[in-house]
């Protein structure tokens, strides 16, 4: 197959969800290296994915909607591209679609569409249940006849990144990096059992604790009760770095710990080990992708237990958001992981 001579890519949102992009990004930047590609994306996400090499990048404020809209609009109105991948299903992502001329416009099959996806698309990829998104954002570029995959998460980090990492944590002797935060507070683990996995870490396994996340109020109040329930004391960075800060402490963690969350899929990229906390959505659909055997999972426990049913009998990906589901998550499972994850380090 000729390759394209262009394609837009749209997906603005989360951080977990453009990481998962940077794969489709390199394998297209692999294979086809002459066509032309641009990435329609969200005003925050550019901040961690926006310097990417030649990729043009068309930011989209969600803050400012209509102003948005306009915006993206005149940037468009002379421009046709050859594919428009629309791998977004959101009512906000899906009205953009109008927008985009293209040849040919890629959307999802019609199990996994909503929101009026299907009135803007024109092809769709195979229907499949039980993909992991970036598996599910493989199917594209298959639909397309690009059936090879380059699972490279890399991502550029900037000289003052490093230097604000080599400053803050570049002198400790090993560290676990814990960001304790995702979107929505029922998918957080408790500030007093993250504080005794921290002990757990320094006093077991010689290495320092680094706490970092964003700076919400949450967070940070999040951050400040995890310090008050440990012995000893952490490095607390949450709220003190940039996206591209975090990433690059996150490359000099030996580890992170993490619900479903962006900085999760921000230690793919970094190459580093994650163990993700999983009740209350399903890790073989939205876990870290290089580290899904060590992440602690109760999602089928949480389906059993609010549901009546077990996980299998659900829709795949259902969000079983409860309070009290990350409870069933213990200090013994963690400890587990931890163990098995430093053991094998040190093979």
């Amino acid at each position: 197959m000729k390759p394209p001579e262009s394609i837009c890519i749209l997906r603005l949102s989360a951080i977990g969800d453009v990481t998962h992009v940077l794969p489709i990004i390199h394998t297209l930047q692999k294979h086809w290296p002459q066509t032309r590609l641009t990435w329609i994306i969200g005003r925050l996400e550019y901040q961690l994915v926006g310097d990417l090499p030649n990729v043009e990048f068309m930011i989209f404020d969600k803050g400012k909607t209509f102003g948005s809209y306009l915006k993206l609009w005149k940037s468009l109105r002379h421009r046709s591209f050859d594919i428009l991948l629309g791998i977004q299903v959101a009512f906000r992502a899906n009205l953009l679609y109008p927008l985009v001329k293209a040849k040919r416009k890629i959307g999802y099959d019609k199990a996994r569409s909503k929101d009026g996806h299907d009135w803007f698309i024109q092809e769709r990829i195979p229907q499949e249940s039980g993909q992991h998104v970036i598996d599910s954002f493989f199917s594209f570029l298959e639909t397309i006849g690009l059936d090879d995959r380059v699972y490279d998460w890399s991502l550029p980090v900037k000289d003052s990144a490093e230097d604000f990492a080599d400053a803050n944590v570049g002198s400790l002797n090993g560290f676990v990096a814990i960001s304790p935060c995702s979107s929505n507070p029922l998918r957080d683990w408790d500030a007093k059992r993250y504080a005794k996995i921290a002990d757990y870490v320094m006093d077991n396994l010689g290495q320092a604790i680094i706490l970092c996340g964003g700076p919400s109020e949450a967070e940070v109040a999040m951050g400040k009760d995890i310090e008050d329930a440990m012995k000893s004391r952490p490095l607390n960075l949450i709220g003190k770095t940039t996206l591209k800060e975090n990433l690059a402490v996150l490359k000099r963690a030996n580890l992170l710990i993490s619900p479903d969350s962006g900085p999760a899929h921000m230690a793919t990229c970094a190459d580093t080990p994650v163990i993700g906390l999983y009740a209350t959505s399903n890790p073989g659909r939205t876990g870290p992708y290089r580290s899904i055997d060590h992440c602690v999972d109760v999602y089928d426990q949480a389906s059993r237990k609010y549901l009546g049913k077990p996980a299998s009998e659900i829709k795949w990906g259902k969000k079983l958001v409860y309070p009290g589901a990350m409870d069933l998550i213990t200090l013994d499972q963690v400890i587990e992981k931890l163990d098995t994850v430093f053991k094998a380090e040190a093979r």
